[in-house]
């Protein structure tokens, strides 16, 4: 196991990295993402363990025991990962990139961008295509106030559980707990929704991803709070607004950076969502905000993201500093 300063250290590298490269393509267009390698590992067990005709009872169970294999065997994956090259000359910078690899900076930042720019240069139908890449709701249901929204909702809720939560479990945890977050954060995205196929199945990797996320998201909306001077908002507001509201959401994690996004913004995120299979009919986040959000509040919800993300690296450097003195 890493020593708390040197995994900080080893996070901090790993930050720059991504914000620097990201996922090239050219890389993955070669090698498989360890991320897609895990999706076809889920993707076979909903397959043979997701019986349809089995009742919901049996499909709780085998989605629990498939979760507890999964977290198995990521955790094995990074020990001996770990190991090995720490064992090698300078493998601690082995160590750097695979984590890199596993923290979503730069391609969350590219993702809700592309949206902005496909609003600028393709009106509806170009944001339509954009926001479909990142958001699990029916684009075809989203005007162009709505595709803004679900970007900058996406860009709140995956700056916690892509870029927060990774380096949280790293810090705490080594590639270990990297690996096994990324699994379940993975099988939540998959197999954790409320559809008649995945609601059973995907009960477990659900109400875990729920756990596992729970102080990140919490961290991540209270950076967001904290550089809103930045933007020109007050972080006591936008506290208060975001332990009012958050508990509010579905979910009990996204609506803490969401709500936090909306006060800095001065808009109205969440409410109502169509999904394909189902709809949700949730509060707004700061409800008093501007519902009509546009492409230029895009760019400004990734002006927050910048400076939140860039909050978190520089507390990770001050945690690092005894691996660099000591």
């Amino acid at each position: 196991m890493l020593l708390f300063s040197d995994a900080a250290f080893l996070l901090l590298v790993a930050l720059a990295l991504d914000a620097l490269i990201g996922d090239p393509p050219w890389l993955w267009r070669h090698v498989p993402h360890p991320v897609t390698l895990i999706g076809k590992v889920i993707e076979i067990a909903d397959q043979d363990f997701n019986a349809p005709e089995a009742s919901e009872a049996s499909r709780k169970v085998y989605g629990a025991i498939f979760l507890a294999c999964l977290i198995a065997i990521s955790v094995l994956v990074g020990i001996l990962l770990e190991a090995i090259l720490r064992a090698l000359p300078f493998g601690e910078i082995g160590i750097a990139v695979i984590a890199a690899v596993f923290i979503a900076q730069k391609s969350l930042y590219d993702h809700v961008a592309a949206v902005r720019d496909g609003l600028v240069e393709g009106g509806l139908a170009g944001g339509r295509r954009a926001v479909a890449m990142i958001v699990g709701r029916d684009p075809e249901q989203l005007d162009e106030a709505g595709v803004a929204r679900a970007a900058i909702e996406s860009c709140a809720e995956n700056a916690a559980d892509g870029v927060t939560a990774p380096a949280l479990w790293f810090l705490v945890l080594g590639l270990p707990g990297l690996i096994a977050y990324k699994a379940v954060n993975t099988a939540d995205s998959m197999i954790g929704h409320r559809t008649d196929r995945h609601r059973a199945f995907g009960w477990a990797s659900a109400r875990f991803d729920d756990l596992v996320n729970w102080p990140a998201a919490r961290l991540c909306g209270l950076a967001m709070a904290v550089t809103a001077p930045l933007s020109g908002r007050s972080v006591t507001e936008c506290i208060a607004v975001m332990r009012r509201d958050a508990p509010k959401h579905r979910s009990p994690n996204a609506g803490w950076p969401e709500a936090a996004m909306a006060v800095v913004l001065g808009l109205a995120l969440a409410g109502p969502r169509a999904y394909p299979g189902y709809t949700v009919d949730d509060p707004f986040m700061n409800e008093d905000g501007r519902r009509e959000a546009t492409a230029g509040d895009i760019s400004r919800a990734l002006k927050v993201f910048r400076h939140a993300m860039a909050l978190q690296a520089g507390t990770v450097a001050l945690l690092a500093l005894p691996a660099l003195f000591l």
